[in-house]
């Protein structure tokens, strides 16, 4: 296991059930859904640690063909103060990296 693949937090089970039609989205940035992260959470994770956990998005989310629009690592369990969460705006929106204080 790799240096980097040890700093990454944990994915927390979503809410709702995978097969819930509001589980449809796929973390995939584009021109038209841009992916950001707030200043607070690179701070607290750093570009690598947050593209890591959106990669894992991404291959979890074609796993189970989508997930609900916000997804939260835990990372408290790695010693940060606060979770890692993503969410994915719906059209027009983009995919953010964000830390819960910042919502």
């Amino acid at each position: 296991m790799s240096q980097l693949e040890n700093q990454i937090p944990p994915l927390k089970e979503q809410e709702i059930p995978y097969d819930h039609p509001d589980s449809a989205n796929m973390f995939q940035p584009s021109a038209e859904k841009p992916f950001l992260a707030t200043p607070d959470a690179i701070e607290a994770y750093k570009h690598e640690i947050i593209l890591a956990c959106l990669a894992v998005l991404q291959r979890k989310a074609i796993d189970k063909q989508g997930l609900d629009y916000l997804q939260v690592f835990d990372g408290e369990s790695i010693g940060k103060p606060e979770n890692l969460w993503y969410i994915e705006d719906g059209e027009g929106g983009a995919i953010t990296a964000l830390l819960p204080s910042n919502y």
